[in-house]
């Protein structure tokens, strides 16, 4: 099939805007898009771009994501809610790469297992949780993990892997961008039901109280190097509050880049590396994006 004629497949559309689809809110179209709502149609969908050679992005809940404003030039695809169901089994939880963290964190906790509250604390899908081996307080992705069930798009196969398998490590998995994440099983213990409520409370006020909450951001922007914070480092280099265009590094968090409603990408992406650059000359030491950039000609 024609690239001109994958839309006319009625699983695909053409150019449809991304940026209300990620936290920023900013970022051109994507020239083909998907959301399909089960296996079945997603393992279509790899049948009809297989061969065409088209860049792909898999789309979450569009945090740690910044999107050019010129677009991306390849197939977006969102899970659809076929992908956001969750079940418990004893002391394990099977979640739909699509269910947000903080759903499965309470869920989890309501039926009996702890283990996962941090989900709380990521403003996420189980898939990108994968993808990158989020977590936080100290707790990440593949300590829970036992197993994830994958697409390879390329070659149109399911298969299942473990955390070593994906070489999970700090916010690093070897999922290649033309895998799709479709659930993944995780694993807890006996919960105390009220001791797991006060902690999913705690990450709660944690986050409210640190973060930025009610803003147009996405998440932390830099990788914290070993030892230390990023958003210490950038506090440390007299950061705080520095603006390029409509962003700004908040007040509040230094490792979170504020935008308002009139922002582009191209003001977060230039913020982005003059904060580098400038931690670097006055902290020496030179940090390492977390956010996700596509589209941009180039990753500077």
């Amino acid at each position: 099939m024609s690239l001109d004629r994958l839309s006319k497949s009625g699983l695909i559309e053409e150019n449809v805007a991304l940026g209300p689809l990620t936290t920023y809110k900013a970022g051109g179209p994507s020239r083909f898009f998907s959301a399909p709502n089960s296996v079945d149609e997603l393992e279509e969908l790899a049948g009809l771009i297989r061969g065409h050679e088209l860049d792909v992005l898999v789309l979450g809940r569009g945090s740690n994501l910044l999107v050019s404003d010129d677009g991306f030039d390849g197939i977006t695809i969102q899970m659809a809610q076929g992908f956001d169901g969750i079940e418990y089994e004893g002391l394990r939880v099977t979640a739909g790469a699509g269910a947000t963290l903080p759903r499965v964190a309470r869920g989890s906790v309501d039926a009996g297992i702890a283990g996962l509250e941090f989900f709380v604390g990521v403003p996420g899908s189980v898939g990108g949780a994968v993808r990158q081996n989020a977590g936080c307080f100290g707790v990440e992705t593949r300590d829970r993990m036992v197993e994830a069930t994958l697409i390879d798009l390329g070659k149109g196969e399911r298969f299942t892997a473990g955390p070593d398998d994906l070489d999970m490590s700090y916010r690093h998995s070897n999922v290649q961008s033309d895998w799709i994440v479709v659930s993944a099983v995780f694993e807890g213990t006996g919960a105390d039901v009220s001791k797991s409520r006060e902690e999913l409370k705690r990450i709660t006020r944690w986050r409210k109280d640190h973060q930025p909450g009610g803003t147009l951001n996405a998440g932390s922007v830099f990788k914290n190097p070993e030892g230390t914070s990023a958003g210490a480092l950038i506090d440390a280099a007299g950061l705080k509050g520095l603006k390029m265009g409509e962003v700004s590094v908040s007040e509040k968090h230094a490792n979170f880049f504020v935008a308002s409603k009139s922002a582009k990408s191209s003001d977060v992406r230039r913020l982005v590396f003059h904060v580098r650059d400038l931690v670097e000359a006055r902290m020496g030491v030179r940090l390492e994006p977390e956010i996700q950039m596509v589209g941009f000609d180039d990753d500077d």
